[in-house]
């Protein structure tokens, strides 16, 4: 706070924009995915399969959660059009443990779609990419932006947060949503609108920051109302979080002692959509036993604790042997062999960790 209120200059500043691109030219953060300031004058062009890729994996997660996942992913499939031939359980797999599955599902779908429909090439409108799975509104500004320099506006939560205090908007945030993405359309640039998006998202993400924003650094602090005032720390305003309930259930854990394991696939709609899993209860107040086959099931006393964005998880474990040959009525055994933990979402793999210690004594 008082680093935003100091060291006011009375030199008129350059217009919003062409500040914040000279800023961008000498503090672009250097991302796998990102074609830098410098490459662009020197005429790369950036990828769209690399935007797209990094926007949909960047979707409630962070750059440091993201970077080892989509380097995996071009390794192992450089170009959309292996993407495309990929099989599905290979990128659910790959995916496991970045969370929001339905994402995953969606980047193939949208993959093919984009090899079959379009030639394998990204469109450049943002209307246009719409009307491809797994991306809206804002991926959509994102691709045609930042890919092909199509003046949209993109807004994160990053950009809300420098509006909000660059016209010191004082309006809770869920409310002043629509106001923000104005404010932010009456800056984009009709010249270089991608760098002038990434620009905004990195003076977000290491300038003007949720807590302590560095104003001294803000190519903006001359012109930011939100400083002038001295409440730029304040904003945006949020209403109080609620508390997140809780749910509680059961999962199931048998091993054959031949070595396979129990598993089912989830539905591919709802939480963890399309993804391997142990059978077990619905998650809700108080599940009701529901062992997917007759077994010794035993209770070890495990309560496996989750948070997902919306809950917290209180999961109860039951473990069972049973013999060589043994088949159930839900899900199938699988060899050891056939499958690896990081098939697994988080939540299983923690469940899978702690019953292998008991039933294989490791």
């Amino acid at each position: 706070m008082q680093d935003c209120a100091q060291d006011r200059e009375t030199v008129p500043e350059p217009a919003p924009g062409q500040g914040l691109l000279d800023w961008y030219d000498a503090n672009a953060r250097v991302l796998a995915w990102r074609v830098g300031p410098a490459e662009r004058r020197a005429g790369t062009v950036p990828d769209p399969y690399h935007v797209w890729l990094s926007e949909i994996m960047l979707q409630q997660t962070t750059v440091a959660a993201v970077e080892p996942y989509f380097a995996r992913f071009t390794r192992r499939w450089p170009t959309l059009e292996a993407l495309a031939e990929a099989p599905d359980d290979a990128v659910m797999a790959q995916w496991a443990g970045l969370g929001y599955y339905a994402r995953a599902r969606n980047l193939v779908k949208c993959a093919r779609i984009v090899r079959d429909d379009f030639g394998g090439r990204f469109p450049s409108s943002a209307q246009t990419l719409m009307k491809l799975p797994g991306i809206g509104p804002y991926t959509a500004a994102a691709i045609a932006a930042i890919a092909f320099d199509r003046p949209e506006t993109v807004v994160d939560g990053n950009v809300e947060r420098v509006m909000a205090r660059f016209f010191a908007v004082r309006a809770p945030l869920d409310k002043a949503k629509a106001r923000l993405r104005s404010l932010a359309r009456s800056l984009t640039p009709e010249s270089r609108p991608g760098d002038h998006a990434q620009a905004l998202m990195d003076l977000g993400a290491t300038i003007c920051t949720p807590r302590a924003p560095r104003c001294s650094a803000c190519p903006w602090k001359g012109r930011c109302k939100g400083r002038a005032l001295g409440i730029a720390g304040e904003l945006p305003r949020r209403r109080r979080k609620q508390r997140k309930p809780v749910r509680h259930g059961i999962a199931y854990l048998a091993r054959r002692d031949d070595g396979a394991w129990l598993l089912e696939r989830r539905p591919e709609n709802g939480l963890l959509g399309g993804m391997l899993g142990w059978p077990g209860t619905a998650w809700g107040a108080a599940p009701t036993e529901a062992p997917p086959l007759e077994a010794d099931w035993q209770d070890p006393g495990i309560e496996l604790r989750h948070t997902f964005t919306h809950f917290h998880l209180r999961l109860q474990l039951r473990i069972a042997g049973v013999a060589p040959g043994t088949l159930a009525p839900v899900g199938e055994f699988v060899d050891e062999s056939a499958f690896a933990r990081t098939d697994l979402p988080s939540v299983m793999r923690k469940a899978y960790d702690l019953a292998r210690a008991r039933l294989c004594g490791d």
